[in-house]
């Protein structure tokens, strides 16, 4: 068993960023970790082949959470493997397949309600955005302590980013891939609450980020900022 950190590159009024996914690889079978913005199946495609694997091996996608940078890619991935198991937290589950409107929709509306006139332009277009993904059912939900792919990682709940949020921890590997829970700065070697201005509720994210330290792994595999190997 393995993990693959997929370094996904991609540009933004003129600058570069980029997103990690993750990629879990045992007995030849692949789990993909969260899925990009919308348009980024063949980004993530890419980034997969670089690996040297082939997503024709995926069987698992686990969505750490709701949000476009997340959940974007989800829908083209079911269309184009029908067989992939989409795994996600209970919470979190009823927004991806759109029977509950989702915390990050309901946020993005009341902040847009009080934006300054100059700012509206964009909270617009957020909120246009979360209402033009997507959904899809929800193959297998999971909660806090679950185990999965024979006992290869646990689900851990690590609300604040969002109320369902999951982290997966792979004791074995002496790893967690964090999600949104936690994020590195660009050269640092600290973990830190990923984008708190986007946090439902910053002080569940900073008890969240404290119990992913308190497991002293030794690899952390953030969507934000990449990997942190201590």
């Amino acid at each position: 068993m393995k993990i693959i950190e997929l370094p996904v590159q991609f540009m933004y009024e003129g600058q570069t960023y980029y997103i990690y996914p993750s990629l879990i690889e045992m007995n030849n079978e692949l789990t993909l970790v969260d899925t990009g913005y919308p348009g980024f199946l063949p980004l993530i495609e890419s980034a997969v082949k670089e690996q040297g694997y082939d997503l024709g091996q995926l069987k698992h996608i686990v969505i750490t959470h709701y949000d476009d940078d997340h959940i974007g890619s989800l829908y083209d991935f079911k269309q184009k493997y029908p067989g992939v198991t989409i795994i996600a937290g209970e919470r979190e589950a009823g927004f991806i397949s759109g029977e509950v409107k989702s915390e990050r929709l309901v946020q993005a509306e009341n902040l847009l309600a009080d934006m300054p006139e100059e700012q509206k332009e964009f909270g617009q277009s957020f909120v246009d955005t979360l209402k033009s993904l997507r959904h899809v059912p929800v193959d297998r939900t999971v909660r806090d302590g679950d185990w999965l792919l024979d006992g290869a990682f646990r689900i851990m709940a690590t609300p604040g980013h969002t109320s369902g949020h999951i982290s997966l921890h792979l004791p074995e590997l002496g790893s967690v891939i964090t999600g949104d829970a936690a994020y590195i700065e660009d050269g640092g070697t600290e973990l830190l609450v990923a984008n708190p201005q986007f946090c439902l509720d910053l002080q569940e994210a900073a008890k969240s980020l404290e119990l992913l330290k308190s497991l002293q792994a030794r690899h952390y595999y953030c969507y934000h900022g990449g990997s942190l190997h201590i």
